[in-house]
């Protein structure tokens, strides 16, 4: 997907409470951030945010944070949660790669959403897959208590691969559906994305991904 550069974004964002600057320097004292000891729930790949700001106003108990690695999509979020009359204060933004993750949290993590990652189809690029055991890896040191992983895709060939790269990293599956609209879970927030794919019949894959944290 080619993302459309908006001028002067990155200044933009940078004034909002809501996007964090130098968020390695929270490392392990999120809670602190939040001023309370809720449970962190983050989105790896965010987008224009529909999905966690949707998520932080339905859930005020659970502290959220967004991550996305280009000014322009956090941007748009920004703008969504300026337009809100009351805007969630249970969440905060990142401008990060998702491989220095490790840099920014440490056993404070309690729940991970991928909603629709980029697949990277190509064989030679599957490491940089969220659900690669390069990736899978990297979380390991992020949570606190359980590991839970949910993810959404559209992708055929992601969700399997998805699946194996779980069970070989000794997660349990539960909740796995190929078509989510014919087994609708208690609760389904959808992502910007996600309507556009629903509007056009096509199916949408979702697993939760559990695994104790020794």
């Amino acid at each position: 997907m080619r993302l459309k550069n908006i001028p002067g974004a990155g200044e933009y964002i940078e004034k909002s409470h809501y996007v964090i600057q130098n968020p390695e320097k929270i490392k392990s004292n999120w809670n602190n951030e939040f001023k309370n000891t809720n449970p962190i729930h983050i989105e790896i790949g965010m987008g224009r945010g529909d999905f966690i700001i949707k998520m932080a106003i339905n859930h005020p108990e659970i502290n959220y944070i967004g991550i996305e690695m280009y000014d322009s999509v956090i941007f748009k979020a920004v703008k969504k949660l300026e337009k809100l009359e009351n805007a969630p204060v249970n969440l905060r933004i990142i401008r990060m790669d998702a491989t220095e993750i490790n840099s920014v949290f440490e056993k404070e993590i309690s729940r991970i959403y991928l909603n629709f990652s980029d697949p990277w189809p190509k064989a030679k690029h599957a490491k940089r897959r969220l659900t690669s055991p390069q990736f899978l890896e990297r979380y390991t040191s992020i949570f606190k208590g359980e590991q839970q992983i949910f993810q959404k895709t559209d992708n055929d060939s992601l969700f399997s691969y998805s699946i194996e790269s779980f069970k070989e990293a000794g997660f349990r599956l539960e909740n796995v559906t190929y078509d989510l609209y014919n087994n609708m879970i208690e609760e389904n927030v959808q992502t910007e994305y996600e309507s556009k794919f629903v509007e056009k019949g096509t199916k949408i894959k979702r697993l939760e991904a559990y695994k104790t944290n020794y």
